[in-house]
């Protein structure tokens, strides 16, 4: 099964370029990979799951930056390179700073362009995609417009961002309440998001084997914020995929559970195709990797659109 995409070029990769951020008790680390050559390229801010880095990632990004995108990735405060103990005021609110992370990024995109160089004056900030694994998923889905949902269950503060034009949340957490395990209701009573103001395009990428601990359900919570969103939403189920879709976390790494690298080939294309299709790019990619999946003999996935 062969999804078209364009040709490769040479990438550079820029860390760490340190935002100041006085009121975080941490400065904000990211790591910017781009092309080496072109205008006008659109943007990726990408968030890391739980204990991750701006180092991880690299199948996803490497590949994104070959193929015209600059992905910005930033350091949360729950990475295991920061080693913030338990008991640190902060820990209980890492779930909206790391919110706030990705809008300090894009309120720095000046600093961060002029940080890398030969990137200034050649990106398009009319075109910025979010994009989340895990936890990660959770964050990006902030700014695309989930809510967390209050004891009460009412929704709480709108974090969206209108700067966000397309979203990807992969491997993301679904519904909360009666959903969640007595594990995850006890120490991480954020995940209880609505998905009913989730209006932003987005792509959501689940693995049909993600048995998560976090839930009473099974890997069908994965695909809820599909289900539960309004608007253009699209949803690549992945034959055979666990939490990490395949090894997208890093090159060996010790968390992959269900290596496979054609898992991680495809999802490469295809979440490049679709972030090209939702920013307003060009179209054809999209299309042809839709059709790439229904049309092909024994398929690695399925993709839904509504």
């Amino acid at each position: 099964m062969e999804i078209n995409v364009n040709t490769s070029t040479p990438i550079i990769s820029v860390k760490p370029v340190v935002l100041p951020a006085p009121e975080r008790g941490e400065d904000l680390q990211v790591r910017v990979s781009a092309p080496a050559a072109g205008h006008d390229l659109p943007i990726i801010v990408f968030s890391h799951g739980f204990g991750s880095s701006m180092d991880g990632y690299a199948p996803l990004v490497d590949f994104w930056a070959a193929h015209g995108f600059v992905v910005i990735q930033p350091t949360h405060l729950d990475s295991r390179t920061l080693n913030l103990p338990p008991e640190d005021s902060r820990t209980p609110l890492i779930w909206r700073i790391r919110v706030d992370d990705l809008k300090r990024i894009l309120d720095q995109l000046d600093l961060i362009e002029a940080a890398v160089p030969g990137l200034s004056g050649r990106l398009d900030r009319s075109r910025i995609a979010a994009a989340g694994h895990s936890w990660g998923g959770q964050t990006v889905s902030a700014l695309l417009g989930a809510r967390v949902l209050n004891a009460d269950g009412k929704p709480g503060e709108d974090m969206s961002d209108p700067r966000i034009k397309a979203g990807l949340l992969l491997a993301t957490t679904g519904k909360g309440g009666a959903d969640l395990s007595p594990f995850a209701a006890e120490h991480f009573p954020f995940m209880n998001p609505s998905f009913a103001d989730m209006n932003t395009p987005t792509l959501v990428v689940a693995g049909d084997q993600d048995q998560s601990r976090l839930s009473t359900r099974g890997p069908d919570w994965f695909a809820d914020p599909y289900f539960l969103s309004p608007g253009s939403k699209s949803l690549l189920t992945l034959f055979g995929g666990e939490h990490s879709l395949g090894g997208i976390p890093g090159y060996n790494v010790t968390e992959t559970t269900d290596e496979n690298p054609e898992r991680v080939a495809l999802l490469q294309r295809v979440t490049w195709a679709y972030l090209r299709s939702a920013l307003g790019i060009e179209d054809s990619s999209w299309a042809a990797a839709r059709a790439a999946l229904e049309d092909g003999a024994n398929p690695l996935g399925r993709i839904d659109s509504k």
